[in-house]
């Protein structure tokens, strides 16, 4: 069994995509890895990068040219500062030079030494390659970005099982049946289960200060987003509205960090109304923080990245003003290991299955960690997932433009809306009377993705990427 940790579902990173940016990003600093380890690195002169498929198609509206670029130059996504990224690619440009490593200078013309290449690898949609010279020899490495910052090499047997195994979980999972009998045999809660097999890879304190981490960094892009206002880059010129309803939406109570804003929020008037619009306002913040090259979590993609903070920062504003870093810890431990049955079950890219595997799954996964906090069962757990995916199989991925901003912002305020919707639902649901077990949904979403005609995956080729042109906005 795969063995995969919520930090591989939760990852800290820089948008606008998690398997158009934030993977060809961590596939440059593998490949330098390689380099270096086979002492090829001091040697190399020259180096060019292919891109293929859906990193292609829409690669330039997801930065992928800009990912590569910061990755080949041993930037990290987590701890860039994001306000100093497009003086960094300019500077490359400009130069023609690029940092190596941050180590040496090798000449690098973006526009020729990066390749849009349309065709597809075999393999995945989301493919690339890159090439060093020494002298006039050369060799090609080949790389896959799976969706979810998640890259592979070497081609496996399918998109499914693509994760290396570091070690064995005391309790492995593949399905949702394992985790309900794991949480039966154990008496435990799912989030129980779920830390005791994290704890077989770190101490508990690594692991809450890494869940702390993951948090803050949700909150601080709530923040954000809540208090940045003007247009998107890109080209669509679409206007920030978290800033506008985020003015309307808030109280009089004073604040100076992001802390103090979520404490300010409980002040607020809460009519359902106002609830509707505070989860879209938080949902649509994150994305827009996303679409400007800003810091996000995968979660488990930056296109889904704004559903899972939303519906939690939900349950501490709105639900529970008692809410604390335990609940925190409880609902992203179980959004976590939903993630994973997802990922393990059927798929997290947009490129391989549609929006489905991105909004679809970040909904299943709040919906599942809302419902364990609001004290539901393992069980109702399992149906509040099962019933936020129903409702959204099928959805594709038609970015206008090839950017990650319409409907893809939009769609996170709508995910964040169902699963809260869904969790509700599942509270008040007999599991025994349920019809479609999550692990039926799961083999279903996988089917569809299947089915589902290449244009509606994330190639803009089809839908509203069609319907609607660069030039009508």
């Amino acid at each position: 069994m795969e063995c995969i940790s919520i930090f591989d579902m939760l990852k800290i990173g820089v948008g606008p995509s998690s398997s158009h940016t934030l993977g060809p990003w961590r596939a440059a600093e593998r490949w330098i890895k390689k380099l270096k380890k086979s002492r090829k690195f001091e040697r190399v002169d020259k180096i060019t990068v292919n891109l293929y498929g859906s990193l292609s198609l829409t690669g330039k509206g997801h930065a992928t040219d800009y990912a590569v670029m910061l990755g080949l130059s041993g930037e990290d996504p987590e701890t860039i500062d994001t306000e100093n990224i497009d003086h960094l690619i300019n500077t490359i440009k400009e130069t023609k030079t690029l940092h190596f490593a941050g180590e040496k200078n090798i000449p690098f013309t973006p526009s020729l030494d990066i390749i849009f290449n349309k065709e597809f690898l075999p393999f995945h949609a989301n493919g690339m390659s890159f090439t060093y010279y020494i002298g006039e020899k050369k060799r090609t490495s080949k790389y896959y970005s799976i969706g979810g910052g998640f890259v592979v090499k070497k081609k496996r047997k399918n998109a499914k099982k693509n994760v290396k195994i570091r070690r064995a979980f005391p309790y492995p999972i593949d399905k949702g049946t394992e985790l309900l009998n794991y949480c039966s045999t154990l008496n435990k809660s799912i989030s129980e289960v779920v830390l005791e097999n994290e704890k077989s890879l770190r101490t508990e304190q690594d692991i809450n200060l890494e869940i702390k981490r993951i948090w803050d960094t949700m909150l601080e892009c709530m923040y954000v987003g809540c208090h940045t206002e003007g247009k998107l880059p890109g080209g669509l010129n679409v206007t920030r509205r978290a800033f506008d309803m985020h003015k309307k939406l808030q109280g009089t109570s004073p604040y100076n960090t992001p802390i103090e804003w979520l404490y300010s929020i409980r002040d607020t008037e809460v009519k359902f109304r106002q609830i509707l619009k505070w989860v879209s306002c938080f949902a649509l913040a994150v994305n827009e923080v996303n679409a400007s090259l800003g810091r996000v979590v995968t979660a488990p993609t930056n296109g889904s990245a704004g559903v899972i903070p939303a519906v939690l920062m939900y349950y501490l504003v709105i639900e529970n003003h008692d809410g604390d870093f335990d609940d925190i810890k409880k609902f992203l431990l179980v959004a976590g290991e939903i993630g994973s049955i997802f990922k393990k079950g059927a798929t997290i890219s947009a490129a391989m299955g549609g929006c489905q595997a991105e909004i679809g799954v970040s909904s299943a996964m709040a919906a599942g960690a809302l419902t364990e906090l609001l004290g539901g069962t393992p069980e109702q757990v399992l149906v509040a997932s099962e019933i936020a995916m129903e409702h959204h199989l099928g959805l594709t991925c038609d970015p206008i433009g090839g950017l990650v901003q319409i409907p893809c912002i939009e769609r996170n305020a709508m995910g964040a809306i169902k699963a809260i919707n869904a969790a509700e639902l599942a509270l008040d649901t007999n599991p025994k009377n349920v019809k479609v077990p999550l692990d039926k949904v799961v083999a279903t979403m996988w089917e569809t993705a299947k089915d589902m005609n290449s244009k509606y995956k994330e190639t803009s080729e089809g839908g509203l990427a069609v319907g609607v042109h660069m030039t009508d906005c």
